[in-house]
């Protein structure tokens, strides 16, 4: 196969998912909408009846809503933490799986924030913090630091795609007139190249510590509280491992799913899963760490008001999810990942999965049990946190609306950067143009 033959066998695989759409697609799509719009349904229920239809109650005042937030904010560091240190490490094997991840990003941002709203009982005055904001709350530094890093991410996500999309728009013509603006101009010009590559760098350098100050910021949100087991100076790095551990784990699962139902197996090949893989096992042990070491500081101290809290984890009402949030992020993981026979694509998939329920039941657990046993133990009568259907509607309209903007995006613009890939190293180009040889001998249908 020459140059120009694998190019273009290349850009006809990754350029499938664009323009061929299957029947499965298309159920899918009205699956996540229906989904959608019964979540819809039920906020404008919330909004016409008042929070008192949600869950929440005294002392409960933050449950599902809030849960989403920091597990949304948190999976959004798939596509700049490990984009970005990969890029600047120029680690080869990360070429496929860039796009992908930068993708995880923008939407996840996109849908943790959107959790403010569903929280807020007069959504239409969110207006009145942004104009007179107060610089000593946490909440504004919040707001703040997930804007620019919203914006950065966006901008880090685009940058790498302007050459695909002048690709796209001479191949194009349905869309054209999208993909042209989109392109501004881009002919592959040696100095249109420099330019590139010297804005993604530097976009690389500087989106590492937004994304850290990001999670770091939300954690301050519950650390600057006066509330048993969230006024502790570990939460900063705390919630930036586990924002690097549930992000690792989305991302595995997207590039699984992408690889079956789009045909892409020469390219998210079992070298990223392994590779990743590895990653997320690091994260598992350092996860534990921290989560270790909080819990025996507070065992230790044996402070009555936090003693509550760290007993309905252990063997209280909330034992039930601790355990289970033990079991899915470190003892799966571990057991999973620990051995390279285990460590192939389905073994990876099946850990990501386990840590992604287990992060999110983590972020229930710091929210929920320790709001429910506050200081003050009169206010301990208000009885456990039940989620109702407004807010478990909506928790599913958004991870619906996550897979939705994710299917999008997929059928728009392509998830793997076709130059990048081009460009690649040698060998790792040999193994691509190998898989695809094998396919095309096959035939579309074996394929």
């Amino acid at each position: 196969m020459t140059a120009a033959d694998r190019d273009r066998a290349i850009e006809e695989s990754l350029l499938r998912p664009v323009f061929e759409t299957g029947r499965t697609v298309w159920v899918t799509v009205g699956l996540l909408v229906a989904v959608i719009a019964f979540g819809g349904y039920q906020w404008l229920r919330q909004l016409q009846d008042g929070m008192v239809i949600a869950g929440m109650n005294q002392p409960v005042y933050w449950g599902l809503y809030i849960t989403n937030y920091v597990f949304f904010i948190g999976i959004s560091h798939a596509g700049t933490l490990i984009s970005a240190i990969l890029r600047l490490t120029h680690a080869e094997w990360r070429r496929p799986i860039t796009r992908a991840a930068e993708a995880i990003t923008v939407f996840a941002l996109l849908m943790g924030s959107s959790n403010v709203l569903w929280h807020l009982g007069r959504p239409e005055l969110i207006y009145i913090p942004l104009l007179y904001p107060q610089p000593l709350s946490p909440l504004i530094w919040d707001v703040v630091c997930i804007s620019v890093y919203l914006l950065g991410s966006i901008a880090y996500l685009y940058l790498p795609l302007i050459p695909d999309l002048a690709l796209l728009r001479d191949r194009s013509p349905r869309l054209r007139w999208l993909y042209r603006p989109l392109a501004l101009g881009w002919q592959g010009t040696s100095r249109q190249r420099k330019l590139l590559e010297r804005a993604i760098g530097v976009m690389a350098v500087a989106i590492i510590p937004i994304a850290v100050s990001v999670h770091t910021v939300v954690s301050w949100v519950f650390a600057m509280s006066l509330v048993p087991m969230w006024h502790s100076a570990i939460f900063g790095p705390y919630f930036v491992v586990g924002a690097i551990f549930s992000g690792i784990a989305a991302l595995l699962i997207a590039m699984a799913i992408l690889r079956k139902t789009f045909r892409l197996e020469a390219f998210f090949r079992p070298i990223h899963f392994n590779n990743l893989g590895l990653l997320m096992l690091t994260m598992a042990c350092l996860w534990f760490y921290f989560t270790f070491a909080e819990h025996l500081t507070v065992w230790y101290g044996n402070k009555p008001d936090e003693i509550a809290v760290l007993n309905a984890r252990l063997y209280g009402p909330f034992s039930t999810v601790f355990w289970s949030m033990i079991t899915c992020c470190f003892i799966v993981p571990l057991g999973i990942l620990s051995f390279k026979r285990t460590r192939t694509v389905a073994g990876t998939v099946v850990a990501s999965c386990a840590v992604v329920v287990g992060m999110w039941l983590e972020r229930y657990v710091i929210v929920i049990s320790s709001a429910s046993y506050p200081r003050s133990e009169a206010m301990w009568d208000g009885g456990l946190y039940t989620p109702s259907l407004v807010e478990v509607s909506l928790t599913a309209a958004e991870f619906a609306a996550f897979a939705l903007l994710y299917i999008v995006f997929a059928k728009v613009f392509p998830l793997v950067s076709i130059w990048e890939v081009k460009e690649a190293d040698e060998r790792d180009v040999e193994a691509v143009t190998d898989i695809l040889e094998l396919e095309a001998r096959r035939g579309p249908a074996e394929a």
